[in-house]
């Protein structure tokens, strides 16, 4: 009997909770080895000192736009291939991954043309300190290359995810950040023979990796033959029509994720103007709190994909039960995890490279955000899960 015809304990239905940990496990895990090695990157590059931390701190906050635009594009292309999904309309599956796949591609082209032409402008909204600039400067003009790549990254991850598969692009980010990781090791410092090239190495080692990911990627894709395995003329098989119809979802999504990175982008340009240990200070508060945040993004990707399959599959009642489990565990599972941030926050600062005051301001900053944790992650689960994956995107 499903859950449209009866209910059973938040806590307590297991086949509710398999096939979350099915979707959500995959996600959690990617997210998490991503987040580890992101502070291993902000480590290596810490000994470089607070200037060089500062400078790709500011540099990726460009990253930091571009990822919210590609966030937005993917989640709400995923929105229909759920829902397809859920209804096994392969056709357009394609058809919508083809929109996304080329909304991704001209965004991407965008975002590097403006780096590239205007890369002191953008750094110096942040921060006008020469040495900063100059570091800052030299890491996005290298690290831009790997923005075509990480677009079609996303639409391939958030579309598999869409289609119960969270395993496959799990497995393969993996081994890219397992490969930006040990490549940071060997063009930061010089090792194995490599010149030391400090910040500059750190942003060729991501490209690496995110050129790896996308060819292992992709090359999996048609090597299988599966449900996104889809020709260019099955990816442009659409009209204006289709267009304007998928748009009407994306686009708000698009605008929410946006806004929200414009508003975090206005708090890192005031850290930027206090100077480098400001600036510091909120890199290494952002990569301690990620941490934490990756079983909220493994579990509203599942909350995603449920509610949007089981409203494909035309189950209003098992939809409307979902709903109600993932906000009572929303609630239950941001306390938990504000404490456990609370708790370890402490000795996760003692692994930066960064003066006592850094390390104090970082740590009071953390204490605040494990107080309102609960009210973080169960934003969340409402908006992107349960609200997206319902298709409400206007709502969200």
């Amino acid at each position: 009997m499903g859950l449209s015809q009866t209910r059973t304990g938040v806590f307590t239905d297991r086949e509710f909770y398999n096939k979350l940990l099915k979707l959500g496990i995959p996600v959690v895990i990617q997210n998490f080895i991503s987040s580890f090695l992101n502070m291993i990157d902000t480590v290596m590059v810490g000994k470089l000192g607070e200037t060089a931390i500062a400078a790709v701190g500011i540099a990726n906050q460009y990253f930091f736009i571009f990822n919210m635009f590609m966030v937005g594009i993917s989640a709400g292309s995923a929105v229909f291939i759920a829902q397809f999904w859920g209804t096994k309309d392969l056709k357009n599956i394609k058809r919508i991954l083809g929109v996304g796949l080329g909304s991704a591609v001209l965004v991407s082209i965008v975002f590097m043309a403006a780096g590239y032409l205007f890369p002191r402008q953008i750094i110096g909204l942040f921060n006008n300190e020469p040495q900063i600039m100059e570091a800052g400067v030299r890491y996005l003009q290298i690290v831009l290359i790997s923005y075509l790549f990480t677009g079609i990254t996303f639409i391939y991850n958030f579309s598999f995810r869409s289609i119960g598969n969270a395993l496959q692009p799990m497995v393969i980010s993996t081994v890219a950040l397992a490969c930006n990781a040990f490549f940071n090791y060997v063009l930061i410092f010089g090792k194995f023979g490599a010149p030391a090239m400090g910040v500059a190495g750190a942003a060729l080692a991501t490209v690496i990796a995110r050129v790896v990911e996308n060819a292992v990627l992709v090359a999996s894709v048609y090597y299988r033959r599966g449900v996104l395995s889809a020709s260019l003329r099955e990816l442009t098989d659409f009209d204006f029509g289709f267009i304007k119809k998928a748009y009407r979802t994306i686009i708000p999504v698009l605008f929410n994720d946006v806004c929200w990175g414009m508003a975090s982008m206005v708090y890192a340009v005031v850290y930027g103007r206090m100077g480098s240990p400001a600036v510091a200070t909120i890199q290494i508060v952002n990569t301690i709190t990620n941490l934490f945040m990756v079983v909220i993004f493994g579990m509203s990707s599942a909350t995603a994909v449920m509610v949007g399959n089981s409203i494909g599959a035309g189950e209003e009642g098992r939809t409307r039960e979902y709903a109600r489990r993932f906000a009572t565990l929303s609630i239950t599972m941001g306390v938990a995890l504000g404490l456990m941030l609370a708790v370890a926050s402490p000795y996760l600062l003692n692994v930066f490279n960064v003066s006592r005051t850094v390390q104090n301001h970082a740590q009071i900053i953390l204490y605040i955000i494990a107080l309102v944790f609960f009210i973080r992650v169960f934003n969340i689960i409402l908006i992107v899960g349960v609200l997206r994956g319902g298709g409400d995107a206007r709502t969200a």
